[in-house]
């Protein structure tokens, strides 16, 4: 199953290669890895199990590596480590729902904020986890977790970066409802690192995460 992030872009001679491996652990632990690639960057994403993944990358290539959970949901997720990026990224809670088919972000951290769509503002929102905005943006005709179609991305970017720290996503859930965004059932959920190539910028950059 070929799973191509959001905002990556997909050029010709794309190679890509989507791992997601779902362990026997506790459904509260953060038990299944995925590592998305394309392009010709030097990528590398290692799942060192217990929640803990430790990313690298350089050159032209697209990636989205990170531990989490399948399915997803309303959960509270608490993470730290380290983040390091030039040029496009982002550090996010990141997942999919189907039916609508549906692709989201909880951007906690970012390099260069270069989404690959337009998005449009639907306002902000401040808990004690932090001061947010909302966005959603629309891919046509991209691959996603069901083959190419067309569909919608939500988005919560935090207006203040920060590595580590608490995501409840149920609240996310509810602002996105409240901004007329419908989410469908959850499939995969993670704590991801995600570089892309933006026109002529390319992304580096290292990160170690460590998900409770």
């Amino acid at each position: 199953m070929n799973l191509l992030p959001g905002a990556a872009a997909v050029s010709t001679g794309v190679v890509a290669q989507q791992v997601g491996t779902p362990q026997t652990v506790s459904p509260q632990a953060p038990g299944y890895f995925s590592f998305w690639q394309e392009g010709n960057g030097n990528i590398k994403c290692t799942n060192n199990g217990g929640g803990k993944y430790t990313a690298s990358w350089s050159g032209n290539g697209g990636f989205v590596c990170g531990t989490g959970w399948s399915p997803g949901g309303s959960r509270t997720v608490k993470y730290s480590g380290t983040y390091e990026p030039k040029g496009p990224g982002y550090l996010a809670l990141y997942g999919w729902t189907r039916n609508p088919l549906i692709e989201y972000y909880i951007v906690d951290s970012h390099g260069d904020l270069a989404p690959g769509e337009p998005w449009t503002s639907l306002g902000n929102f401040t808990s004690e986890e932090g001061s947010y905005e909302l966005f959603k943006s629309t891919r046509v005709n991209k691959p996603s977790i069901v083959g190419t179609t067309t569909f919608q991305q939500y988005w919560s970017v935090r207006t203040e970066k920060r590595v580590g720290g608490t995501i409840t996503t149920g609240r996310h859930f509810s602002e996105w409802a409240k901004a007329g965004l419908k989410l469908g059932n959850h499939d995969y959920m993670i704590l991801a690192t995600e570089g892309y190539r933006n026109g002529a910028n390319s992304a580096s950059g290292t990160s170690s995460i460590v998900v409770e």
